[in-house]
Order: C-alpha cells, then sequence, then structure tokens
C-alpha cells in the first residue's frame, strides 16, 4: 500500500487541526497537495505542534467549536469537501473524570453536530471518524480486540468514543444507506511522535519532567497499551479514505482498527525506560503517590482486518518509533526549523513505505 496521486488537489475537511494528530495529518495532506479546510478549538498548549508547523501555505484553517451546529454548516456549506476527517475531540481520560458533561457534549453532540452538517452537503463522498482504542468493552483479559468485539467504555472518555460509534453506526444506516456518501470509523492505538504537549500523556509529561531534570512520575507503570508512532495510524486513515472514496459498493468495513504489531505492545514502565535510554541517562520514572481514577490494565489491538482490506501495515518497530519521537524533541530542542524536519520524516516514513510496497519481505 503506498498513497497516490489521489489526494493532489483533492478536497479535505480536517477538525481537530490544532491536535497533536490533526497538526500532522494536515501537514501530511498539505505535501501530498490536497486543499485543506480545517476548523477546531485553539491549542491549549505551548509550545504548540500546530503553530510550530506555520506556514500552512494552501490551507484554510479557523478556530471554531464543533458544538455550534450553524457555524459547523456554513464552513461546510463554503469549503465543500469531498472528504471529511473528524478527530476533534476531548482526547484523554484524566480530563474526563474531571468533567464528563464537556467530554460528552464535544465526543458525542459535537460528532453529532459534524453529521449533520456533512448531511446537508451534497459535496461530500467520504466522511472518516476516528475514535479510539479505547472504546471496546476492556474486562482486564489480554486480548486483542477486534472489530466485532463488544463497545464499552468504564471512564467518561472511553464511553463517549464508544458512543461515538453509535452515533456514526445510527447516521449510516437512518441517513448515508445506499447513497453516495461511505462514513466510516478509524480506532487507534496509543500514539507517540514529536510535537506531542498535552497533559497526562507519557511523552510529553517525560519531556517534560526530563527537562525539569527530575523522573517521570508514573500512574500505572504496568499498564500495557498498544504502542505507534504517529503516522502509522495517519498512514491507515488516508488509505481507508482513499479506499472508500474509489468503493464502488459498500463492501468495505464500517470500521477498521490501526494498531501496532504484537511486538510494539508494551508497559508503561518499558517505555519510560526506553525513552531515558535514548535520550540520557539518570533515573527515568518514579511510582506516583496517591490513588487515581481507574484505566484499563491491558489494551490491544488486532489490525489484521486493516492489513487484509487495504494492504495497510505497521512500517516502524517500536523501537524506531521511539528514536523517531526522540530525534523530533531533541531537534526542537537543539532549535531546529520543525516544519522542515516534520516533512522530513515525513519524506522518511513515505520511502519505507514504497520500499516495502516493492519488496514485501522487507523488516520494518
Amino acid at each position: 500500500m503506498e498513497l497516490t496521486a489521489f489526494w493532489h488537489g483533492r478536497r479535505v475537511l480536517v477538525t481537530g487541526h490544532t491536535g497533536f494528530k490533526g497538526a500532522w495529518l494536515c501537514l501530511w495532506l498539505e505535501k501530498l497537495g490536497a486543499e485543506v479546510s480545517a476548523l477546531a478549538l485553539a491549542s491549549e498548549t505551548t509550545p504548540s505542534l500546530y503553530t510550530l508547523l506555520a506556514p500552512w501555505q494552501s490551507q484554510h484553517h479557523h478556530i471554531q467549536d464543533i458544538r455550534n451546529l450553524a457555524r459547523l454548516r456554513e464552513m461546510f456549506t463554503a469549503s465543500s469537501p469531498e472528504i471529511v476527517i473528524h478527530m476533534a475531540a476531548q482526547a484523554l481520560v484524566r480530563p474526563s473524570y474531571d468533567n464528563p458533561v464537556e467530554t460528552f457534549e464535544t465526543n458525542v453532540m459535537g460528532t453529532v453536530n459534524v453529521l449533520e452538517a456533512a448531511r446537508a452537503c451534497p459535496t461530500i463522498r467520504v466522511i472518516l471518524v476516528v475514535t479510539s482504542d479505547k472504546i471496546y468493552a476492556n474486562d482486564g483479559r489480554d486480548h486483542p480486540f477486534g472489530e466485532a468485539d463488544a463497545l464499552g467504555g468504564n471512564d467518561p472518555y472511553s464511553a463517549s468514543k464508544a458512543c461515538t460509534e453509535l452515533v456514526c453506526q445510527s447516521y449510516r444506516k437512518s441517513f448515508f444507506k445506499g447513497g453516495n456518501v461511505r462514513l466510516a470509523t478509524a480506532r487507534a492505538g496509543n500514539v507517540i511522535g514529536g510535537g506531542d504537549w498535552s497533559k497526562d500523556r507519557l511523552v510529553p509529561d517525560f519531556m517534560r519532567a526530563r527537562e525539569a531534570g527530575q523522573p517521570i512520575a508514573l500512574r500505572y507503570p504496568n499498564a500495557v497499551r498498544p504502542w505507534q508512532h504517529v503516522l502509522e495510524p495517519l498512514s491507515g486513515y488516508l488509505a481507508f479514505a482513499e479506499a472508500l472514496a474509489n468503493a464502488s459498493d459498500n463492501s468495505l468495513p464500517p470500521a477498521l482498527n490501526f494498531g501496532p504489531d504484537e511486538q510494539s505492545s508494551a508497559t508503561v514502565a518499558d517505555i519510560a525506560n526506553a525513552l531515558g535510554e535514548a535520550d540520557g541517562g539518570g533515573e527515568h520514572w518514579r511510582q506516583a503517590p496517591g490513588t487515581h481514577a481507574g484505566e484499563a490494565a491491558i489494551l490491544k489491538l488486532d489490525s489484521a482486518l486493516a492489513m487484509h482490506t487495504l494492504g495497510w501495515r505497521p512500517r516502524l518497530s517500536l523501537k524506531d518509533g521511539l528514536a523517531w519521537t526522540t530525534d523530533w524533541y531533541r531537534a526542537h530542542r537543539a532549535g531546529a526549523e520543525m516544519r522542515a524536519f516534520s516533512i522530513a520524516q515525513i519524506a522518511a516514513y513515505e520511502e519505507r513505505r514504497i520500499a516495502d510496497h516493492a519488496d514485501p519481505s522487507v523488516s520494518a
């Protein structure tokens, strides 16, 4: 699988462009020659990846709350997108405990608003809604979740994303069934990579602790997660959206997992130790004191369906993903021009995909 000229000149609307994954996606789409319109709330972090990647040379970006349906309808009409990639969300577990109402409003009703705005836009061919690996009913077993597994979620964030999946299923069957619009969802693992400064995420928390000369405090050091570099799921989203646009019927799955291979599932402590070894010596982590809000002990994804359907598969090992991540932050600390550095990482990833496509025996 390799990205093609499909995206050149394609009108794409992205929600959540000021977020970590959204900024990387918009940069990649710009590199591919797409005509991008984007909307999101203002970035909550300083530094901000979205700001560092400026100037946005061929994109129209707007600060807009997806809870405002009237404004969404105006923006959809003005941009006339062919493809919508919906990523805007309250994307963190711990803040969902602090503000569950905002989490459900944003993730559930915000998605309803996006789909309502899309319903009235005749140019749209594909809507891809990005949810989460945390949508599954997790009973704690060491079981890689597949797309057919039951939805669930105990914390407000996970439950809100499971609800998002149900919203999409309802709209697919109620409003888009038999029409020209393909609506699907994408579920990714725990994403790492350069440019994430969100609170309560392992890599940015580690980098902040390292800059302060302290070990990171880990709430659940033994929790297992499916770690992957940010470019891995983004490549899957692009391939899925392209396949949906080119499909002549509804034979494609309505949802796909994009997770790492089995060897890239690791504990939180393993990742902290690997980051520390890659970024210098010293004590890497300590146990955070006190009690903490509940989180799943083990979470793994089965991406066999995406591999079979799209020919997609992970191209970066966990070691490579961590190296690319620490290289990015090291370059930022050294004052490098991060737009050029990030484009170079995308280009290196594309080259790896092309080489792997030409010779499937090439190891990632």
